[in-house]
């Protein structure tokens, strides 16, 4: 299977969130989190395009060239309130492929790492719209918040972040079987309506 692993943001130009804190930045956080996560679905077997661009464009055409078959984009949440704790998964509106995906990472995720569980949710972003391929944004937890920013720098809660979402994939794949998911475009398509969006996911005009 060809997967593609996009951490979110890109250290030196679009740091994304920012601990106000101990200055921890999402873009670090997801790339240590993606090429653990990239590791792991090749030791499973898989292909893997591991991208990380400042142009969410670059991105989703790359993808879409090398011919990816999955897409998961990686990011770290946040709120002005230090409050806001928990984890939840994005797919695009209507499909069902991505939402059997994103429903899976999200039980696998909180069932591993035991964070609040902020369900599963569909959303017109970017990465998800324009990828050609069942596809789900994972915010993995709020790096606003101290007690997760302080998990979310860890190595070793990154590896097993890492293990939860390659599992979640398996599980995705073997229940889905290679001749339901390879090389099909997801029937949604981009022909969802346009939902309100925030942050660098947006849908760009």
């Amino acid at each position: 299977m060809k997967i593609t692993v996009n951490p979110g943001h890109y250290p030196g130009l679009d740091p994304g969130a920012i601990n106000p804190e101990t200055g921890l930045q999402e873009a670090t956080v997801n790339q240590q989190v993606g090429e653990k996560l990239a590791s792991r679905l090749k030791n499973y077997g898989h292909d893997v395009l591991l991208i990380q661009r400042n142009e969410l464009y670059e991105i989703t055409d790359e993808s879409n060239t090398w011919g990816a078959e999955l897409f998961i984009s990686l990011h770290c949440n946040s709120f002005t309130s230090s409050e806001a704790h928990g984890t939840e998964t994005y797919h695009f509106p209507d499909s069902e492929k991505g939402s059997k995906l994103a429903s899976l990472i999200q039980a696998e995720f909180i069932g591993s790492l035991g964070l609040a569980d902020r369900g599963v949710k569909a959303a017109n972003f970017y990465v998800l719209h324009y990828t050609d391929c069942p596809a789900v944004l994972l915010e993995m937890a709020f790096i606003t918040n101290q007690e997760e920013a302080a998990l979310l720098e860890n190595q070793d809660w990154q590896g097993k972040a890492a293990d939860a979402i390659a599992a979640a994939f398996q599980r995705y794949i073997q229940g889905a079987g290679a001749d339901e998911t390879a090389g099909l475009k997801d029937p949604a398509g981009n022909n969802g309506k346009q939902v309100e969006t925030t942050d660098s996911h947006d849908l760009e005009s």
